[in-house]
């Protein structure tokens, strides 16, 4: 196996247009430290976005706040996330990852300015907003009246748990959501028809903005859709992880389309998101695959410049995680000396998955086929030694 390293040129080619880089659990903030640092690294080679698994609409204003914008660092943290910092790391390590990227903004020229994009949609695990506020913020920047409240219904009834748990209870065939598909289809129609005249008249991001809301609201109407089919539990499961990994697909396009001509862009986010094989998730009564975010986008987007690095953890006191058994993938990863580090893919050895995780941890094992299908091994052999031996910056 090659030596560990920390330098990030080895495993990002000039032709690298879109670098994921994976966490095999949300449950080790070192993996968010580690990727401030490497993403500071980045920068230094040209890198001018970076895009986190969180909501696209709610990541608007932490944009606007890196970009010098008004409202305080706290305020954004609370407000701008949909899945809670927590699941990012932490606040300590998103907030320093913001500051840093609004201190870097400061006196620069837009071109040069960093980026902050969220590519999720704004679904949690056991609910899905109702698209209202999305059409009508659309709505309102065409300037037309139209009753979207009345044509939604209480939005209680859309974001309730049985909504998405219960086919029954949910509102994706209903007469309201026939309705809001119509709307969506006739915004969506107007706004591109009159983008000549909106865009000189209020911005170009501006557009951009209501296009980002509708497009959101058009997903959460297809995800609705999807929790009202009356199918075998673990089929409609499957649909539903596929639509959400295909929505998050489309808003990666959507954000290298605007960051092409500014540099490549860095996707954060845990492996079954980014991997291009088939992630996994298994449960004590279901058994569920769908190909990921990132497989889709680069396959649907002919992304030649795609690079996946997927995360590997070794042990974790935050999560109660043990030194990995002998004969694993993170076993023979431990074998290196720094706290942290990257290795190629292609150099592992043939070994098996660790099992000796606990579900509530949510940790997914390194296994073969994840390996044979990344670009290089991000490998943290210890969260707290790796979390103390990151720069303080950003």
């Amino acid at each position: 196996m090659s030596h560990m390293t920390q330098d990030m040129y080895h495993f990002v080619p000039d032709s690298c247009a879109l670098l994921g880089i994976g966490e095999p659990t949300h449950g080790e903030p070192a993996f968010a430290l580690v990727r401030n640092e490497l993403f500071a690294r980045l920068v230094d080679r040209g890198f001018r976005s970076i895009a986190l698994e969180t909501d696209r609409v709610a990541a608007l204003a932490v944009d606007d706040y890196v970009q010098g914008g008004a409202g305080t660092l706290e305020s954004v943290l609370q407000e701008g996330f949909s899945h809670g910092v927590g699941g990012l790391g932490g606040p300590e390590a998103t907030g320093r990852l913001l500051a840093w990227m609004r201190e870097y903004n400061t006196g620069r020229p837009p071109e040069e300015r960093l980026a902050f994009h969220g590519f999720d949609i704004p679904t949690e695990m056991m609910s899905a907003p109702s698209p209202r506020a999305y059409l009508e913020h659309v709505r309102d920047y065409l300037g037309l009246d139209l009753d979207i409240a009345g044509a939604a219904g209480a939005d209680e009834r859309w974001s309730r748990t049985e909504a998405v748990m219960d086919p029954a209870a949910s509102m994706g065939a209903t007469a309201e959501a026939g309705r809001l598909r119509v709307i969506a289809d006739d915004l969506l129609t107007t706004l591109y028809a009159r983008a000549p005249e909106l865009v000189p008249a209020t911005s170009r991001a501006a557009w951009r903005r209501a296009r980002t809301h509708l497009t959101a609201g058009i997903g959460l109407l297809r995800y609705h859709e999807r929790c009202a089919e009356d199918i075998d539990r673990q089929e409609r499961y499957t649909r539903l992880l596929i639509t959400r990994d295909v929505l998050m697909a489309d808003n990666l396009a959507d954000i290298r389309a605007a960051e092409a001509g500014r540099g490549p862009t860095l996707a954060f986010a845990h492996n079954t998101h980014l991997q291009r094989n088939p992630g996994r998730w298994r449960t004590e009564s279901l058994d569920l695959t769908w190909f990921s975010a990132g497989a889709v986008a680069e396959q649907s987007a002919g992304e030649s410049g795609y690079t996946f690095i997927a995360g590997s953890l070794g042990r974790s006191a935050a999560m109660g995680l043990a030194e990995p058994e002998p004969g694993t993938y993170e076993a023979g990863l431990q074998t290196r000396a720094a706290p942290w580090g990257l290795v190629p893919a292609d150099t592992l050895p043939p070994a098996r998955s660790r099992t000796d995780h606990r579900p509530e941890q949510g940790y997914f094992p390194l296994d073969r086929e994840t390996v044979a299908a990344a670009d290089a091994i991000l490998h943290l052999a210890d969260g707290t030694a790796a979390a103390e031996s990151v720069q303080p910056r950003p």
